[in-house]
């Protein structure tokens, strides 16, 4: 079997993902097959594997630094947030419902046997699992039935790496905080402290962590600094959203509706020179962007009704009607036509007036599409007609079908990678273009292509403007992550601790 080591924190973003994906990529590069698992992950972005199955996206990640395939087995039960009382609950892959959290609490002694099936088998097959835990193990009121923290660490007989986020302020009271709330046998399997995010000069630092070791009793094993690396971050803690960016040559603006999901979607974007990607959700920040996206959601109704509230939908009917181009992807796909009906209530239900920009109408259904598709897009109306015929690849993740209620031109013709059927995604019309395809623009070809036409449209020369494979762009952002923390962690005693295990 593996050996394990687990990343947990003293409370939610300390920076366990990042850690654990730094991890993998080390281990990875030393020689050893390592594999990244969390046992429950509650996010919106999500991915679809080659087999049809549903994972968080930060286990995707964590699997790509380590350079593997992604598999459900690294994330076997993820919670999607339809509302602030309830998730729709995932269980290797597939739904099996939705729940409130009271409702929820009593279904998890269902699935310890889920979770140690789907750590057993990694473990069966990589030399290293790096583990990663949710939240805080500190969460008195969730330990009961608790196989996230340290319920998996004594699952996984795996020693434990505490980390605390000292960018946001008081680290050492968490730290010594969340060990004093830990039972006597849960705190002996802490084997090593990080304090992480820091920024300055660390012999600052040194006094304090001197006082840390000694009040604990457990090694401090590495300050991580702030590392600015573009990897993929849990959606409902990011800070891509809050950060302000000054319009560039060509400007995106992507709607920040209340549930938005799978904003990755827009990540190769933000890697192009010159490119700006705005997260938008008033209307006066909207500007004058030469794009605009609707992104995916959770709860399309909703997030469309919260728009005509806003007065976000009547801003971007303004800028569409004199000429800026629109673009919806899944969820944002389907507000752009004329009706969305639910008559199985999957999510409000009833029938909604869309905003009547693309002439479809979408019927929600109980079952979810998804599947892995490859493609070519079509002959494209307005400003991206350029485009015809580019490749395209990623994946769908959706409860509703959308039909076309007049000829029009289909985004793209492709090939769902499960059935082996060809079908017609999407629908454009002028300048506004929607999609199903979660992962879209990750081909340079695509994204440049996209930069490319708008800045025609503008009179500017962008013909020398590059982007990179977006897959090619993730495997650099890893191997400085790992050099990163090689230079600030103290691998030779987390080795010492994967080694001695508990």
């Amino acid at each position: 079997m593996a050996k394990a080591i687990m990343i947990q924190g003293t409370m939610s973003n300390a920076g366990k993902s990042l850690l654990t994906a730094g991890l993998c990529r080390i281990f990875k590069e030393d020689g050893y097959t390592v594999a990244p698992f969390k046992s429950q992950n509650m996010a919106l972005n999500s991915f679809i594997t080659d087999e049809g199955l549903e994972m968080g996206r930060a286990q995707v990640m964590q699997a790509e630094a380590a350079g593997i395939s992604p598999s459900v087995r690294m994330n076997p039960i993820l919670l999607k947030p339809t509302n602030d009382m309830g998730s729709q609950v995932i269980v290797h892959g597939e739904v099996v419902g939705v729940m409130s959290a009271r409702e929820y609490f009593r279904y998890k002694k269902q699935l310890w046997p889920e979770v140690q099936k789907a750590y057993n088998s990694l473990a069966k097959e990589y030399d290293i699992i790096v583990i990663e835990g949710a939240g805080s193990p500190a969460e008195i009121n969730l330990k009961q039935e608790d196989f996230v923290n340290m319920g998996m660490a004594k699952i996984a007989r795996s020693p434990v790496l505490l980390v605390g986020d000292i960018d946001r302020g008081g680290v050492f009271a968490h730290l010594v905080g969340t060990l004093e709330l830990l039972e006597a046998d849960e705190r002996a399997m802490v084997k090593g402290l990080i304090i992480n995010k820091f920024r300055g000069d660390q012999t600052i630092l040194d006094p304090g962590v001197a006082m840390l070791e000694e009040r604990t009793g457990v090694p401090v094993v590495g300050v991580a600094p702030y590392m600015d690396v573009q990897v993929e971050d849990e959606d409902s803690l990011t800070s891509r959203f809050e950060q302000p960016k000054e319009v560039g040559v060509i400007d995106f603006a992507v709607i920040r509706l209340p549930r938005i999901s799978n904003f990755t979607d827009f990540n190769p974007l933000e890697s192009i020179p010159g490119v700006s990607v705005r997260y938008v959700q008033r209307p006066q920040e909207l500007k004058k962007p030469d794009m605009i996206f609707l992104p995916g959601t959770k709860n399309t109704m909703d997030d469309l009704l919260w728009m005509r509230q806003s007065g976000m939908e009547a801003a971007i009917l303004k800028l569409a009607g004199a000429g800026t181009p629109v673009f919806g992807i899944c969820g944002g796909y389907q507000m752009l036509g004329r009706t969305l009906s639910d008559p199985h209530h999957v999510e409000a239900g009833g029938t909604l007036r869309g905003m009547g920009l693309l002439p479809m109408d979408t019927v929600f259904d109980r079952q979810k599409t998804r599947t892995r598709v490859t493609g070519v897009l079509q002959a494209l109306p307005g400003l991206l007609a350029a485009l015809e015929g580019v490749p395209v690849e990623g994946y769908e993740i959706h409860m509703g079908e959308s039909t076309p209620l007049e000829t029009l031109t289909a985004t793209a013709r492709i090939t769902d990678a499960v059935s082996h059927t060809s079908k017609l995604d999407g629908l454009s019309s002028q300048n506004v273009y929607g999609t199903y395809i979660h992962g879209f623009f990750d081909k340079e070809e695509v994204s440049a292509g996209i930069v490319k036409a708008l800045g025609r449209a503008k009179g500017l020369d962008l013909s020398q403007i590059h982007s990179v494979d977006f897959a090619t762009f993730k495997e650099t952002q890893y191997d400085l992550l790992a050099k990163g923390l090689r230079a600030h962690l103290d691998m030779e005693k987390i080795y010492r601790i994967l080694e001695t295990g508990l």
